[in-house]
């Protein structure tokens, strides 16, 4: 994949997120509970990856060695399910552009630890001064949209 792919793809998928919590919010709306939309949201979209995987002919692991995993391996869906919920709960609240910019305060402050150490078998980039100040303006972007 090159470096334009990759970056438009991550693009991409910021614009989707913003779309979803509008979709998941009126989803919401029709459920009446922000977690069952939650739920809702995730069935069709476990449907959705299961027929690409079907339809592309991904080949299943072996379930065997499911069990041998450790227990965090398991907890992406966990950790999606609180993302989205807390979207679709408190995005009506705050509002989508403050509701992803303090998502993305989060994700780069997180990331920045997690690439320092390079925890999860993510490649190690020190923490710097200039990589700090980068999460500060994130973070004053969050003031910035939230006050203005």
């Amino acid at each position: 994949m090159s470096a334009v792919t990759a970056l438009t793809m991550a693009f991409g998928a910021g614009v989707a997120m913003a779309v979803q919590l509008g979709v998941n919010v009126r989803l919401g709306s029709w459920t009446k509970d922000a977690v069952l939309a939650a739920f809702v949201s995730f069935f069709v979209g476990t449907l959705a990856l299961a027929a690409y995987a079907f339809a592309t002919r991904i080949p299943l692991p072996s379930l065997s060695d499911a069990g041998k995993l450790p227990l965090w391996y398991w907890s992406g869906g966990v950790l999606g399910a609180f993302v989205v919920a807390s979207a679709v709960i408190v995005g009506p609240r705050i509002g989508s552009a403050t509701m992803f910019t303090l998502m993305v305060a989060g994700q780069v402050s997180m990331s920045l630890i997690l690439d320092h150490f390079g925890l999860f078998g993510l490649p190690q980039h020190s923490i710097s001064p200039l990589r700090v100040a980068g999460v500060v303006l994130v973070v004053l972007g969050v003031v910035l949209i939230r006050k203005f």
